[in-house]
């Protein structure tokens, strides 16, 4: 066989083949997944707030604000007193009691305001206008009761006593100024009720005692204006510096080492009420514990110079004699 017909047979075998075998079809290669890179968002340093630079925050929407506080009201019905003590107390807590025994109906028509005041309203008022009202409310029964007593009428036997204008006299005839009745808010009392009910106890205010008038010379000034609960605490502060500033508070005589109060600080009448409140232990001790709290209220009253008497010295105390004439 000849050599080209070799070839040509083998390369006839090989198409042959190829034509037989079956066809494959090559998969699609998919590119390779390739993750985004991550990119971290920058980091934000906080505004530096400078100083004195206030940053505003705005408000969530739909978030309501949350109410603002509200003053409380000035009570008014303390004004019902105003007329009469700003025309006829003056401003050294003199009474002009010959004029004001012509406001009779005036003064009966204002204690009729306190009768039918409602307690319920009352019982709404912060402490400060209740001590107001019942201050108010004394010293208005108190005026009232001289008034109905004017001009003073005193026996001869009780002259010899008691000075002819002095209040004593309408105590004895009337048998007891203290236990005069009045209506407060529909409900009964009297003067010596009041100060022990709510002065005393209930308030434990013994500032009071500077503000209630006793209608006499020894007692402290009454003021020419009404107690009001805003401005309660500045009253009694002014009423206590007024009563210890002048001759029937306090005296020092530092030749006699002798220190003179007013008799409403003693324990029979107003001194332990002060206890609660300014007792102390480390200062004034060779004295009672009424007269040390006293001496320790006082200091908050008197000059710098009787301070350091009173605490660093040595000396009796004693008692002014009271003068019961009347305060006009």
């Amino acid at each position: 066989m000849s050599k080209h017909l070799i070839v040509f047979i083998t390369s006839l075998t090989v198409l042959v083949f190829i034509a037989g075998c079956p066809q494959v079809t090559p998969e699609p290669i998919e590119p390779p997944k390739v993750e985004p890179p991550k990119i971290e968002p920058p980091k934000i340093e906080p505004a530096k707030t400078e100083p004195n630079e206030v940053e505003i925050a705005e408000p969530e929407p739909n978030k309501p604000e949350p109410p603002k506080p509200k003053h409380l009201p000035i009570v008014s019905f303390h004004d019902k007193c105003a007329d009469i003590l700003e025309n006829y107390v003056d401003e050294r807590g003199m009474v002009n009691y010959r004029k004001l025994r012509r406001k009779k109906p005036q003064l009966s028509k204002l204690l009729d305001e306190f009768a039918k005041f409602d307690p319920n309203e009352y019982s709404s008022w912060p402490k400060e206008d209740k001590i107001a009202f019942w201050i108010n409310a004394y010293n208005i029964k108190m005026l009232k009761i001289i008034v109905d007593n004017y001009p003073i009428e005193s026996s001869r036997i009780l002259r010899i006593f008691w000075h002819p204008n002095s209040i004593r006299h309408i105590d004895r005839n009337i048998g007891g100024i203290s236990r005069q009745k009045f209506i407060a808010m529909d409900e009964e009392f009297t003067l010596a009720e009041v100060e022990r009910r709510f002065f005393r106890k209930q308030f434990d205010e013994p500032r009071v005692f500077f503000a209630i008038s006793h209608a006499s010379l020894s007692s402290p000034p009454l003021r020419n204006e009404p107690y009001y609960g805003h401005k309660l605490y500045k009253q009694l502060d002014d009423q206590a510096k007024r009563f210890l500033s002048s001759p029937q508070g306090i005296r020092i005589d530092r030749e006699k080492q002798t220190v003179y109060l007013s008799a409403i600080f003693q324990s029979t009448w107003y001194g332990k009420e002060f206890i609660s409140k300014y007792h102390t232990d480390k200062k004034f001790k060779d004295q009672q514990p009424a007269s040390r709290a006293i001496l320790s209220f006082l200091t908050n009253y008197i000059s710098e110079q009787d301070v350091s008497f009173l605490e660093l010295k040595n000396y009796s105390v004693e008692y002014i004699k009271y003068d019961w004439r009347l305060n006009e």
